[in-house]
């Protein structure tokens, strides 16, 4: 994420005495706040991208999510910034797609910046296929569905971890995740059968 700052050669060899004075309770919130983005903020990222923000906006979306918790940091609990996280993802991919609604873009090719290795232009290729394909999927899911389905099935939740993220119900999970896994076979075949008529 571009726009959180960095510490310069020059700040970090400054001497002691030229530091203006920070308040505890600011250093622990910054400290916090670092130690989220260093733990999480590939997982948000991931799931902003798999909600339907773009490639090229993903960045500003989760540094938007991060803004959120360092302004709501008070009200959660320590342990609790992945679920506040998840939540706040799930909103902002939400209005980011009501966003490109209303100003549609120019669509652009659907590549993971946060990819694996790529040993050969082939592969590199392949890979993203397959992810507009993922992508293709899941923009036709009905929300509910896609989110309960992207955390289960892509960052690997457990049903438990996601209702508690998600603050639903155990059952409503697992009902919602039936239906996604039904939903997501559904709108395979149907992109498969696509690209199969000449």
């Amino acid at each position: 994420m571009a726009s959180i700052p960095s510490v310069s050669d020059s700040e970090a060899s400054a001497p002691l005495g030229a530091c203006p004075a920070i308040a505890p309770e600011r250093a622990d919130a910054d400290g916090r706040l670092r130690a989220c983005v260093r733990a999480h903020l590939a997982t948000v990222w991931r799931v902003l991208r798999r909600n339907g923000v773009p490639a090229a906006d993903a960045d500003d979306a989760a540094q938007s999510v991060f803004l959120v918790l360092s302004r709501k940091a008070q009200a959660v609990p320590p342990g609790r910034e992945l679920p506040f996280l998840l939540r706040t993802s799930v909103f902002v991919a939400s209005e980011a797609r009501r966003a490109q609604r209303r100003h549609p873009t120019v669509s652009e090719p659907s590549i993971d910046a946060h990819a694996s290795s790529k040993p050969s232009p082939e592969r590199e290729l392949l890979e993203r296929e397959k992810l507009s394909q993922l992508d293709a999927i899941l923009s036709e899911m009905e929300e509910p569905l896609r989110v309960v389905f992207v955390l289960y099935e892509l960052e690997e939740m457990t049903m438990a971890a996601i209702a508690e993220a998600l603050e639903a119900p155990p059952g409503t999970v697992a009902s919602r995740l039936r239906r996604a896994r039904q939903r997501f076979e559904e709108l395979a075949v149907a992109l498969r059968e696509a690209g199969e008529r000449p």
